[in-house]
């Protein structure tokens, strides 16, 4: 390198243009290559939510009056990755395509959230049944959400609506099946 070529280099700000012009570089005009530089930077694009975007937020799950049934907004955001069902598929459609930043209600239909509540799924379980899938000397009352052991090894869970000694009453439906629902999002951080 020629010492003057370093020089320009070593003394300048702006480094390695001065080092070109002394070399006898000709560079595209400034008032060409400013511009189109903050025209790349300006087109950069917030996060956009993907289906296994890492996540960051504040989100709130509400009755159809505002009766929250869980919200994160009055104390730590929630922290979460897409597709490993930390949040329900439906509520992670709603994220999919919003930007870093944004902040948004949804209003969920029935058909959107938990579904219609379904007759068939209002169910006769023994009392041997019941039994069997207790801590024994359980004392179940009308109301009392009760977890059961599914055929192949699964879980599954009724409120119990009628105790029998024979015979009990399970509602199998979602708790907020047949409700619309208020869901609530502001997204801190997406990667």
């Amino acid at each position: 390198m020629r010492k003057g070529v370093q020089n320009a280099y070593l003394s300048d700000s702006t480094g390695i243009l001065s080092a070109r012009l002394a070399a006898g570089w000709t560079p595209v005009t400034y008032n060409t290559v400013l511009p189109a530089f903050i025209q790349i930077m300006s087109d950069t694009q917030a996060n956009v939510v993907t289906e296994s975007a890492y996540l960051t937020l504040h989100y709130r799950l509400a009755t159809a009056d505002g009766t929250d049934i869980v919200s994160t907004f009055n104390g730590n955001p929630a922290t979460l990755m897409l597709g490993r069902d930390q949040l329900a598929p439906f509520l992670e459609q709603r994220l999919m395509g919003m930007e870093e930043g944004a902040h948004q209600t949804f209003t969920l239909t029935p058909e959107q959230a938990f579904g219609e509540r379904t007759a068939e799924l209002i169910r006769p379980v023994t009392r041997a049944t019941l039994d069997e899938n207790s801590v024994p000397g359980t004392d179940y009352q009308v109301g009392d959400l009760v977890d059961f052991a599914a055929p192949k090894g699964g879980r599954f869970a009724g409120v119990l609506r009628e105790l029998g000694d024979e015979v009990c009453i399970f509602d199998f439906n979602h708790p907020l099946a047949g409700q619309t629902l208020q869901f609530e999002v502001k997204l801190i951080s997406v990667l």
